[in-house]
């Protein structure tokens, strides 16, 4: 069975499943170049036909992973939609959504979406819309590792999705069970988005940044602005607390443009971005808890945009209350075609009386690849100097250990917003100074943002407190540190001494693991510094063009690309 699943939004996307296996997924951004390309994923579906040699008549379902999705926005009319939330003209169409017009509108809109599927070769029969936020639960919840074996809590939240911002499943014996759920007009993401967007910075881009810039605020400082944050939403009575409300007069917070333009006038920025955070921490973990207790299950699965926030799920993960903690990674709407997928294929095989035999969501390398011939050939186009290397890894770690900046550019793309090695920038960890070479010269990013590791799996006792053992191969989580030698300096948060890591197994990127391995001999540092192959505002690179253009635009002086070690 093969099922093409796609998210038509902001960061659009799509993913192949086949028999139960993921065989390949990509944003439309790495093709379109548009940093969150909002669009249907046209480049994107053309590539997973013409990569596995399929043609439309061979996809069994055609699978949109949100059964209502608004028209599509570029950067600068999400901004002045975020802007005029809360003008006269907002107000109509919040009334309009009140009234018969809106459903007849939905319908419209639906139609629109399915055709395009239609223009590509797409029949009618083979398309499927399945509910936003069910498709965050499906990621999280067959994505996991023990979903066959007891009973798992599912919580998805986000800024919004047909009309929620957050749900409560019970995932059992394959199903998905919804017990609660919460309206977008309370949603705590679209709060973190307004913020970001009142600072100054994209909303539904640079929320990170916020999120970086927190530590460095003093908690003394910042707490009464907190307490003001906590004040604007309750959890209900009802429910045992897995839903909340709005109160002290917050409106609804996709439409709260004036609303938090005044409530944060005349504070620090720091103060700003420590007391959302911390506020956005004690929220999470408060709703957790009550759901843990309403519920009586303790191991817990997580999807939607909000959980891309790590250092709310390391207060997460610290929870007594959690025995065991699983999060899709990347696991904004850009994933919500690998659980869209996933849950009708789950649902054909439940039909048939046959298992469901998916298999836990692996490594995330289900992008393109290029053999060197095709490298080669982009090679001869650009001025470098360039020589074939036969143990390219072994010459990166040498580079590495020199202090030297060295590109990577290998093996099939990873998916999602963490790059996973194949298409990174590496740097020795323990060199201060590279944290200066790459924002100036490289990545032009702002100066308090934080680098990551990778790390071995032998050597991650050594580096990172983790007394649950959660696994931490995607860079969704943080941790707190046992470097006292500074080995992880320039890839760990300046500031409070966090990492977010990505421990690299052999099984998944031999290749990758192999460097580690030979910078370690040279070093006896067991991580590297990792950081995703791309200038700041830009997706990461996808083709060997792309990694030439950035390597010429940057400060970059070595690219590893394929067997190639090109040179300034």
């Amino acid at each position: 069975m093969r099922i093409i699943g796609i998210h038509d939004g902001h960061n659009a996307s799509a993913c192949l499943l086949t028999d139960g296996q993921v065989e390949y997924a990509i944003q439309e951004e790495r093709i379109s170049r548009t940093k969150n390309h909002s669009t249907f994923p046209s480049l994107a579906v053309e590539q997973i036909l013409e990569y596995c040699q399929l043609s439309p008549d061979d996809i069994d379902y055609f699978v949109f992973s949100s059964r209502h999705m608004p028209k599509n926005k570029g950067r600068e009319e999400l901004k002045k939609e975020y802007k005029e939330s809360s003008s006269a003209k907002t107000h109509l169409r919040r009334m309009i959504k009140n009234t018969l017009a809106f459903p007849l509108y939905a319908y419209k809109r639906r139609k629109e979406r399915s055709s395009k599927a239609v223009d590509m070769g797409f029949s009618e029969d083979q398309i499927v819309f399945v509910d936003h936020h069910t498709s965050h639960a499906a990621a999280a919840y067959f994505g996991c590792s023990w979903w066959r074996d007891e009973p798992v809590l599912v919580l998805t939240n986000d800024a919004g999705g047909d009309g929620l911002c957050a749900t409560v499943s019970i995932g059992n014996e394959g199903t998905l069970k919804r017990i609660c759920e919460v309206p977008v007009s309370e949603s705590i993401g679209y709060i973190y988005s307004m913020i970001t967007f009142l600072l100054g910075m994209v909303p539904e881009e640079h929320e990170y940044k916020i999120m970086g810039m927190a530590p460095y605020s003093s908690k003394d400082k910042h707490r009464n602005l907190r307490r003001r944050f906590e004040e604007l939403v309750e959890f209900a009575e009802t429910d045992q607390g897995m839903r909340w409300k709005r109160s002290n007069g917050c409106p609804p917070t996709q439409y709260s443009y004036r609303f938090f333009r005044s409530f944060i006038q005349l504070e620090r920025f720091d103060w700003i971005c420590g007391a959302l955070q911390e506020f956005c921490e004690n929220f999470l973990i408060q709703w957790v808890r009550n759901c843990i207790q309403a519920t009586g299950i303790h191991k817990i699965a997580l999807s939607g945009g909000v959980f891309m926030n790590v250092k709310a799920n390391k207060r997460i993960m610290e929870l007594p209350e959690v025995e065991s903690l699983y999060i899709f990674p990347s696991c904004g709407d850009e994933t919500s075609s690998f659980g869209a997928a996933f849950l009708v294929y789950a649902h054909e095989r439940t039909k048939k009386g046959l298992p469901i035999d998916l298999e836990p969501l692996g490594p995330l390398y289900f992008g393109p690849e290029s053999d060197d011939r095709e490298i080669e050939a982009v090679l001869k186009e650009y001025p470098f100097k360039y020589k074939y290397v036969q143990k390219i890894e072994k010459e990166i770690a040498r580079l590495l250990a020199r202090g030297e900046i060295v590109a990577r550019f290998n093996g099939r793309m990873e998916f999602g917003a963490r790059t996973l090695g194949n298409r990174s920038i590496l740097a020795d960890p323990s060199r201060r100074e590279v944290i200066r070479t790459i924002n100036e010269m490289i990545k032009k990013r702002d100066f308090w943002m934080p680098f990551a590791p990778s790390m071995l799996p032998e050597r991650e006792s050594e580096y990172l407190i983790n007394p649950k053992n959660i696994e931490s191969p995607y860079m969704i989580m943080s941790f707190d540190t046992m470097d006292n030698t500074g080995q992880l300096f320039a890839a760990s948060h300046p500031y409070d001494g966090t990492v977010r890591p990505q421990v690299v197994y052999d099984s998944w990127n031999p290749d990758y693991y192999s460097l580690l391995k030979q910078f370690e001999k040279l070093t006896g540092w067991g991580a590297i510094l990792n950081t995703s192959f791309n200038l700041h505002g830009y997706p990461i690179v996808c083709t060997p063009k792309d990694a030439l253009q950035v390597f010429s635009d940057s400060g970059l002086r070595f690219l590893g690309i394929g067997n190639f070690l090109v040179k300034k």
